[in-house]
């Protein structure tokens, strides 16, 4: 492979695994702080769905971020209702959100399919955008890359760093104790869930808006249930967050490069190396389980009931 494919490999390895680290960053957020959220795929569709709107109708586009991320809000609030507030099952609410945003996205998107916006820009950086190999995949992306990279040290500084990070932390591992000492475990977490619905509208804003500036049914293409794959892949460290969606990114396109290359293997077969992959990391965490059992929020999925 010449100079110039490998620069177009890791500059769209970045690009594909930018919504998974926004998807996972959210999600790891409300795992950290016990609360298993089964809805991002949901989410993610609400949002680029409400993004590409906006933006088609007022002709803004960060007028189409920001409803993007809206609906991603009022999402994680529907699921926090039933799961914090009703101490509904969190995995069945979960699914149901999922179900829910799937259906809904493709209802109010149905007179919206097949159109195309001009996206997102990409912010080229002179002179270092044509450094070799690298130039171009870090210094040639759209906003939206950037501020995942933004958010993806503000999350790990948040949980390295910070008194609030230990407080979820507390919370994630033992809600009672943490009461009992003065934490407000409820508003912890819906305050962890509303942030992951968030980063999940953000994403789908990311695909419809910038990675593919169109509305289409489903466009999320599973990668809802990736992130929540790679979550445990980095065994809830934020600092594995980045480097796994990377991989599973390069996985996304390597049936393109591999088309391009010349292999004679059906594009249909090719296209399924990043499910194929997710079900190889959950194969091999398997094998672990004692030492996922062991970086898991002790929490998780259980319901919290505050003392009356």
């Amino acid at each position: 492979m010449d100079i110039d494919l490998i620069a177009n490999i890791l500059f769209a390895t970045l690009r594909t695994g930018t919504p998974l680290i926004l998807i996972a960053l959210g999600e790891l957020v409300a795992e950290k702080a016990g609360v298993l959220n089964l809805g991002q795929e949901g989410m993610v569709l609400m949002g680029a769905v409400s993004g590409f709107i906006v933006a088609t109708v007022t002709g803004s586009l960060t007028l189409g971020v920001f409803a993007a991320i809206a609906a991603g809000l009022l999402m994680s609030l529907l699921f926090g209702v039933l799961a914090i507030s009703l101490v509904s099952n969190q995995v069945a609410t979960g699914l149901a959100l999922t179900i829910f945003g799937t259906g809904l996205s493709a209802f109010v998107g149905a007179s919206y399919v097949g159109q195309g916006i001009e996206g997102i820009t990409p912010w080229i950086v002179p002179v270092l955008s044509d450094i070799p190999l690298v130039g171009k995949a870090l210094f040639a992306q759209d906003p939206l890359v950037y501020l995942s990279w933004v958010l993806f040290i503000g999350v790990y500084l948040f949980f390295k760093k910070s008194r609030g990070g230990l407080v979820v932390r507390a919370v994630g591992e033992n809600p009672e104790a943490a009461n009992a000492v003065g934490m407000k475990v409820t508003r912890v977490r819906y305050a962890a869930v509303l942030f992951g619905g968030a980063m999940s509208g953000l994403a789908g804003g990311y695909l419809s808006l910038a990675y593919t500036p169109l509305w289409t049914e489903g466009m999320s293409a599973g990668r809802g249930w990736i992130a929540l794959a790679l979550v445990v892949f980095a065994s809830w460290k934020v600092s594995r967050v980045m480097l796994g969606a990377y991989l599973f990114g390069a996985a996304s396109i390597m049936h393109l490069v591999l088309q391009g290359l010349g292999f004679e293997v059906s594009p249909n077969l090719l296209a399924m190396l990043p499910y194929v992959a997710t079900i190889l990391v959950l194969m091999i965490l398997a094998n672990d389980a004692a030492k996922a059992k062991l970086n898991t929020p002790l929490s998780l999925g259980q319901p919290y009931r505050p003392q009356v």
